[in-house]
């Protein structure tokens, strides 16, 4: 059986299905592939673009990192970080790209694409040769379009609505139709991350800004729970109602570096599922240890 069949049957005991692309930071050609080529809804893992293109424009001298935001009742859009703050606080440009890639802070996302320019990640992916990969809008925008969809003024309004909608019903939402929200495949993830990790995605300081900051994610149970310890696993993860995805670089300490994107679908739509977060780790692993 080889990488592939096995990270199929991965998929299969825990009742999902889905797509994974591995390949060797230092040589593409060594890869496993399961779907990589199908056009995937990424959800938060856009903010790897959004960080990228802030460190670029940073490295360029056109932002200043120390530049203050003031983050108020009417940017927050509920979650984690400056998200989830009950009264305004005030942060810095970096602090806000820390929150969105750490904990995937929407408020902090949102607020650093309004500075860095909404249309820029798009043009950024163009530019990087990810034909794939389209972003529709930041995190407000995401918000927005779901609430549109079911028929809600409000998220509290949301809040209720949602859990009575049946499950056709929720995927027949946009934000799960690759051709109409932000998406890419999972090759051309991998590619981002290659070109990231290579110093060939920007300036070099820009790179290893986005590779230290995707080293801080807090969240574990998904790729870095499938590798053993002394590898180090950077990543970002997104999540929709049944949909689970990490893209992210496994580094071992003899200088091998695998570049890893998994999307995993389940037919229930709970967003925590730690038998799916540990199955996409057992994947990635399975795909990894078939490089090595």
């Amino acid at each position: 059986m080889d990488a592939a069949q096995r990270v199929g049957e991965i998929f299969g005991r825990a009742g999902l299905s889905g797509c994974l692309h591995v390949a060797d930071v230092d040589d593409p050609a060594r890869e496993v592939a399961v779907g990589a080529d199908e056009r995937i809804v990424i959800a938060s893992v856009f903010k790897i673009l959004l960080v990228l293109e802030f460190a670029r424009q940073v490295a360029a001298g056109q932002l200043d990192p120390t530049e203050r935001v003031l983050v108020g009742a009417a940017d927050r859009l509920g979650g984690w970080g400056v998200a989830g703050c009950a009264d305004d606080v005030e942060v810095s440009l970096r602090d806000l790209a820390y929150f969105a890639m750490s904990v995937s802070d929407n408020t902090a996302a949102d607020l650093l694409l309004r500075r860095v320019g909404p249309d820029v990640p798009s043009m950024l992916a163009a530019e990087l040769g990810l034909p794939g990969t389209r972003i529709v809008g930041g995190p407000r925008h995401l918000v927005e379009t779901m609430l549109a969809d079911v028929g809600a003024r409000t998220e509290a309004e949301f809040a209720r609505i949602f859990p009575t909608l049946s499950p056709e019903r929720v995927r027949a939402m946009r934000v799960f139709d690759p051709e109409r929200t932000s998406s890419s495949t999972a090759r051309e993830l991998t590619r981002l991350l290659r070109l990231v990790w290579r110093d060939e995605a920007g300036p070099p300081a820009a790179c290893a800004t986005v590779r230290e900051l995707m080293s801080r994610q807090l969240f574990w149970t998904r790729l870095a729970a499938g590798f053993p310890p002394g590898v180090r696993v950077a990543g970002k993860t997104g999540t929709l109602p049944g949909l689970h995805l990490e893209a992210g670089v496994a580094e071992y300490p003899d200088g091998g570096r695998y570049a890893v994107a998994v999307l995993a679908r389940t037919e229930r739509l709970d967003t925590r599922r730690i038998d799916v977060d540990l199955a996409i780790g057992e994947a990635a692993r399975t795909a990894v240890d078939s490089l090595r």
